[in-house]
């Protein structure tokens, strides 16, 4: 009788945001209680354009949490796993991969086909970058139309790139909607050595799940207006 190997898997979300990021209230006890309680053992906190509340999160749960940034550029967002200086939105592609290349990040793509973000890519964008990423975002629950990740997921196969999926979450509630299974692993070099054999569990987030990333923005809008009228 023939023995079979079993590979432990983890599952891993690998974009989420806590209240570090502009559209979002979610403070990072909560976010990683919820990953707890979802099953989740590697939570990558991708915060935009900063590093702040992946540290809180690290802090608060080490072995669960993976700093990481989702990086606004001049050309659309990137999207980092094991970042350990902050990179500053409105760098081009190439600096800010430079940068992060420099801490030995893991480096993908956030939603690169969605025209209704502002972080989309434009194709003759992309193609200058591959060379230098580990992977691009195949699947991204919050991308309103199938058609963006239908579009990512035919260019990494056509170009014979690693995948990464995430839940894109704003709210504890969204987490783990879309999850990379993968074999165990230490570091980015780990992640690296294994994220071509990666299996995904995804589940598309619908439109309303947005309003709460808009209510946070305008909360977050309306108490700067009045911190502002009260040091006037």
């Amino acid at each position: 009788m023939n023995s079979v190997t079993i590979v432990p898997s983890l599952l891993v979300e690998f974009h989420c945001h806590t209240n570090a990021s502009k559209d979002s209230l979610t403070r990072p006890e909560e976010l990683t209680a919820a990953a707890r309680a979802k099953g989740i053992d590697r939570l990558i906190i991708t915060d935009h354009n900063t590093i702040a509340g992946a540290r809180l999160a690290q802090q608060i749960d080490p072995n669960l949490v993976i700093v990481g940034e989702e990086i606004l550029t001049t050309r659309g967002e990137i999207l980092a796993a094991f970042v350990t200086e902050e990179i500053p939105a409105g760098l081009t592609p190439q600096e800010t991969i430079r940068r992060l290349k420099e801490q030995g990040a893991f480096i993908s793509v956030s939603h690169p086909f969605d025209r209704m973000r502002e972080g989309g890519w434009a194709e003759e964008d992309l193609l200058e970058i591959l060379p230098l990423v580990d992977a691009i975002e195949v699947y991204n629950s919050r991308c309103m139309l199938p058609q963006f990740n239908r579009e990512a997921k035919r260019f990494a196969e056509k170009h014979n790139l690693p995948s990464t999926v995430g839940s894109d979450a704003h709210a504890a509630f969204e987490l783990g909607r879309s999850l990379l299974l993968l074999e165990q692993f230490e570091g980015p070099e780990g992640m690296r050595k294994v994220i071509r054999n990666a299996n995904f569990e995804t589940r598309w987030s619908p439109p309303w799940f947005h309003l709460s990333s808009r209510y946070a923005t305008i909360r977050k809008k309306i108490g700067l207006g009045l911190d502002m009228q009260n040091q006037a």
